[in-house]
């Protein structure tokens, strides 16, 4: 095995299984541009070994799955004007596709914290395990950026507002939610994923998506819908707009507890990132494919890394703390058409490319 199979990442077979450890736990295996390169190398492994006939995607220590990129270096890149931004996203997005069209069965197991990054690896599965210990969210918005690793596709594609709600709220779900929304298939319980993941790595080659889907249903809980999905109708109401002014007057309008609650956590937002997710997230519906949105998010994702709104973001949730960031500018009002125009810009030979 490779240095890195042996550091911040563990790539082995077990069994019939082909496994997948994401091995950071102090940083809640947070994912670095070589962990990105060492899963896609396992992946090319995994593929043509006749002996793995499923692959098994999990994170090490009892935190999560993993809580998503490795945004101290992405910072520290962008302030020095780096390239960490375009070599990181490309490698990540193009994993990204690749994992939705993964020939063998590809189960994620999304205990703990899934965020950002770590939806990028397991969103996009074809078996996607929540557990009662799940708590999947996309909070990039507060940190000057967009639900990015496909995120736009996937939000887009949850029922009613639900995707447009979590893209710019960042709110967390929990595992029925998950289901819900359509990032998980299925809820197994925390304390039976050691019995199924013994049956993994005992499946017969040649197993099929079908076959796998038993194994899962039977040790899941069957739960379906969470908190948030009871909410869904004021939700639909709210978010169903395709401007941040109308969605803000929405809000203030309707003066519930659960609006005004919700009016709170957006106002801590970046409104730029606000404004460029929703545009995303609304171009996303009409997208034919996942790679369609990964293309457009690449390019955003390259303004986002020359933005002092993102700096900014990760210095006041990262770096110092303080948990206040003074945003540029400050109002959704302030975001102009000239602004948002540069994230959607087509960015010539740099364009995000597929295998």
């Amino acid at each position: 095995m490779s240095s890195v199979e042996e550091g911040d990442l563990i790539v082995r077979r077990e069994g019939a299984a082909g496994v997948i450890r994401l091995n950071r736990p102090k940083a809640i295996n947070a994912m670095t541009l070589e962990m990105s390169e060492g899963i896609d190398a396992a992946l090319d492994r995994f593929e043509t070994d006749r002996e793995v006939a499923v692959i098994i995607l999990e994170g090490a220590g009892e935190r999560g799955l993993c809580a998503g990129g490795d945004i101290r270096g992405l910072w520290e890149s962008s302030r020095e004007g780096g390239d960490l931004g375009a070599r990181f996203w490309r490698q990540e997005y193009v994993m990204n596709a690749r994992i939705a069209k993964y020939p063998k069965p590809y189960v994620a197991f999304m205990d703990g914290l899934v965020m950002g990054g770590g939806v990028g690896l397991s969103g996009h599965a074809s078996h996607r395990i929540a557990t009662d210990r799940t708590r999947l969210a996309m909070p990039e918005v507060g940190l000057g950026f967009f639900p990015d690793v496909g995120g736009t596709w996937l939000l887009s594609r949850s029922p009613g507002e639900i995707g447009t709600y979590f893209g710019l709220t960042g709110q967390t779900m929990n595992g029925p939610d998950a289901i819900h929304a359509k990032f998980a298939d299925a809820v197994v319980p925390a304390a039976k994923w050691p019995e199924l993941r013994a049956a993994l790595t005992k499946v017969r080659k040649g197993v099929t998506a079908a076959d796998v889907t038993k194994l899962i249903n039977g040790v899941a809980t069957g739960e379906t819908s969470g908190p948030v999905a009871a909410k869904e109708p004021i939700i639909n109401a709210l978010f169903g707009f395709d401007r941040m002014e109308d969605i803000f007057a929405a809000l203030k309008r309707d003066g519930s507890e659960f609006a005004l609650a919700t009016l709170k956590t957006l106002n801590e937002k970046s409104p730029r990132g606000m404004v460029v997710t929703l545009k995303l997230l609304r171009l996303a519906r009409s997208a034919s494919s996942l790679e369609q949105c990964l293309v457009r998010e690449y390019r955003a994702a390259l303004e986002v890394f020359r933005s002092d709104d993102f700096r900014e973001g990760v210095r006041a949730a990262v770096i110092d703390k303080d948990r206040n960031p003074s945003w540029s500018p400050p109002r959704i009002e302030d975001v102009t058409p000239q602004m948002l125009a540069r994230y959607f810009a087509e960015i010539g030979a740099d364009e995000l490319k597929f295998n």
